[in-house]
């Protein structure tokens, strides 16, 4: 089957990271029925709408973006909204996905695409491209303020705009496009839950495991555990790597994390926190996604369990290296582990369906 594609590109920077993006998955053909650009005709303004919706929501609520990366990874490996479904025994319903957030951006995002384009874009597709947003939300509003600031200190020619603009969109979280056309899932089962997330307590060979299980390499694996560069996380998430003495406080028991940062982590959930507190998964840059998830860890500085094997075991080690000393080219290997991920298992053609809310199947 010969499959065309078409590429338009605004930009030469746009169209250098679309280019790279088609070969990417040369080695790793693209669901059959996934495209770029798939909505150009029936709905051309969906992914700038979702786009919107993220950027608006993250202007006034710095956590948004890590919540919406945590609703992908959970609705994937599947992609099909379906941990967005609510009701008795659905997956939104299973504790792990209790304390999942960004909801309220998605619903609005279908409310308004609703409007313009009624029955036509998925849900599983507005989880997939806010996620995607999500990443470059923080640089986006900052750009539109320098640009702003430029144009009102100095005018200066469009080639030295158009310069600015590329090189501060290279010093930001990646932006790329991705393949759509997913549809929502039917079904909604909260026993499907643990066996497609990774707990934070994973070995490293159970991580292994379940990424293998869904087509995923070991450089998959630390690549897309680098979300945890933004977001925040529960105290109850990393409690297993202390223990409670007679007194009634905490002591580390995990001797793969640095003493220092283990007493912050004491000081910020002693024993007895509320259930509701948290902590930034990056005390470094806990609002910006770049590549200090990974300086961390060499620093024995990895919030979970899962997070510390990477940089203990041999297999892992040399990328979480590579990572931390060239953010590029951690960026490069999150398009490629990303496009992956949200191609798994998807629903396309007469599968499931187009959900009127992303809340309740039609």
């Amino acid at each position: 089957m010969e499959m065309k594609i078409t590429v338009s590109c605004p930009t030469p920077n746009r169209c250098t990271l679309l280019i790279l993006v088609l070969f990417s998955f040369a080695a790793s053909p693209l669901h059959a029925s996934l495209s770029f650009n798939f909505y150009a005709s029936s709905c051309p303004t969906a992914e700038l709408i979702v786009s919107n919706m993220v950027r608006s929501a993250s202007s006034s609520d710095p956590t948004i973006p890590g919540k919406l990366l945590r609703l992908l990874f959970h609705d994937c490996f599947g992609c099909d909204a379906s941990v967005l479904l609510q009701g008795n025994g659905t997956e939104r319903s299973d504790p792990a996905n209790t304390s999942l957030g960004g909801f309220s951006v998605i619903d609005s995002a279908k409310r308004v695409l609703e409007i313009f384009c009624p029955e036509t874009v998925s849900c599983a597709d507005i989880v997939a491209l806010a996620a995607r947003d999500a990443v470059v939300t923080v640089k986006s509003l900052i750009l539109i303020f320098i640009l702003l600031c430029h144009i009102c200190l100095q005018m200066q020619s469009s080639v030295e705009g158009l310069n600015m603009v590329v090189d501060f969109e290279q010093a930001g979280g990646p932006a790329f496009e991705i393949p759509t056309g997913r549809r929502d899932g039917r079904i909604s089962n909260a026993a499907n839950v643990r066996s497609n997330i990774v707990d934070t307590s994973f070995t490293m060979i159970e991580m292994i495991r379940l990424f293998n299980s869904k087509g995923l390499s070991l450089d998959d694996l630390v690549t897309l555990s680098g979300a945890h560069t933004i977001g925040v996380a529960h105290c109850n998430a990393f409690s297993d790597r202390f223990q409670i003495d007679s007194k009634g406080n905490l002591t580390l028991i995990d001797t793969s994390l640095d003493n220092t940062y283990a007493k912050e982590l004491m000081k910020k959930c002693p024993s007895g926190s509320s259930a509701s507190k948290t902590v930034n998964n990056d005390p470094e840059t806990s609002f910006a996604f770049d590549n200090q998830y990974y300086i961390n860890l060499l620093g024995h500085k990895g919030l979970f369990q899962s997070d510390s094997v990477l940089v203990e075991d041999e297999r892992t080690s040399a990328r979480v290296e590579a990572f931390a000393n060239d953010q590029e080219t951690f960026f490069r290997s999150w398009r490629d582990s990303f496009l992956k991920l949200t191609t798994i298992g998807v629903k396309t053609d007469d599968e499931g369906e187009i959900r009127q809310s992303c809340s309740f199947a039609n």
